[in-house]
């Protein structure tokens, strides 16, 4: 009855209407009105009914195969297979070729990305660039260190926010080496159009090339996951300790990293870093040999305070 009387009540909108909202009226009877009506309204009540779309998704398809159609009932339509169809879609049949050709972890990253590819922030050739650049399995990583409460840090950021991202990123890289290519511009921007979430995920997944580059992250969780990457090796923690342009919450996680802590490259390259937190720097200088710290008491671009301890360390060693 509820089928017939959204197909073949004729002229009678209210009936329709009523018709539409009732749960146990056939999908199939309204996506044959959809498909056939020419009443805008009637559309537009159907596509309000995102739990309808997404359990029948030939509703979708009469909506807008629909010239009647408005604006907003074909965007609500797209927006919905968007989200729950041609993402899904696209994310499984990327990751099944990945996993077809060996690659096991960007197959795994990609079945798991919350970034639209489909949906325009992604297209398919940055995601096979990006997937070049995964090299961690996920039976390989440890996430214990992340707590669920920080989460919160990896909502939402504007497109603004992330093209600031891009610039404040490759500005950094410039300072650090002097020159930034355009291909590696080009993947700088490819790797910000992706969310918090995805890029934290690419942090602790990712090869040489992504570390280097979301090292520099303005989302400190996400920087902070490149130090818990499991193939981040001695010599990047060394290069890193001595960057200017990087989260301090980065520097301090290096210090409290027993393997690194006895690597004297590194605690050196961390007192010599003024962004390196003072309380960090103090603990640190005890271990730092005579003449490096007589160096230190000389470097006007540490703090005073840094300056003063190197100075008075080396002092007492020297009976000065």
């Amino acid at each position: 009855m509820l089928g017939y009387l959204a197909c073949r009540a004729a002229g009678k909108r209210e009936l329709r209407e009523a018709a539409i909202l009732n749960r146990n009226t056939p999908d199939e009877a309204l996506a044959q009105l959809a498909s056939s009506t020419g009443d805008e309204a009637l559309l537009e009540l159907m596509a309000l009914n995102q739990q309808r779309l997404v359990r029948y998704p030939a509703l979708i398809d009469a909506i807008l195969g629909n010239s009647a159609r408005t604006s907003e009932a074909e965007r609500r339509a797209k927006e919905t297979r968007r989200e729950f169809f041609e993402k899904e879609r696209g994310a499984r049949q990327i990751a099944d070729e990945l996993r077809a050709r060996g690659k096991v972890a960007a197959a795994e990253f990609f079945e798991s990305a919350e970034s639209s590819v489909d949906g325009g922030e992604l297209n398919l050739e940055d995601v096979w660039l990006i997937a070049k650049h995964i090299e961690v399995e996920d039976a390989d990583l440890d996430d214990s260190w992340l707590p669920a409460e920080r989460y919160e840090e990896l909502l939402g950021e504007t497109a603004e926010e992330r093209a600031a991202a891009v610039l404040r990123i490759v500005e950094s890289e410039r300072v650090e080496t002097g020159d930034v290519s355009t291909e590696r511009i080009a993947m700088i921007h490819r790797i910000m159009l992706m969310n918090a979430r995805d890029r934290l995920k690419l942090a602790m997944k990712g090869d040489r090339e992504a570390r280097g580059i979301l090292i520099r992250d303005p989302n400190k969780i996400v920087s902070s996951a490149v130090i818990n990457n499991p193939r981040i090796t001695e010599h990047e923690v060394e290069n890193i300790a001595a960057m200017r342009t990087i989260s301090d919450e980065v520097l301090r996680l290096i210090s409290m990293n027993r393997g690194w802590a006895r690597s004297y490259p590194i605690i050196h390259n961390l007192t010599r870093n003024p962004r390196t937190p003072l309380p960090t720097v103090m603990n640190i200088l005890p271990r730092i040999r005579s003449k490096d710290l007589k160096q230190l008491s000389q470097n006007r671009n540490i703090s005073e305070g840094v300056r003063r301890q190197a100075q008075r360390l080396a002092g007492t060693r020297t009976g000065d």
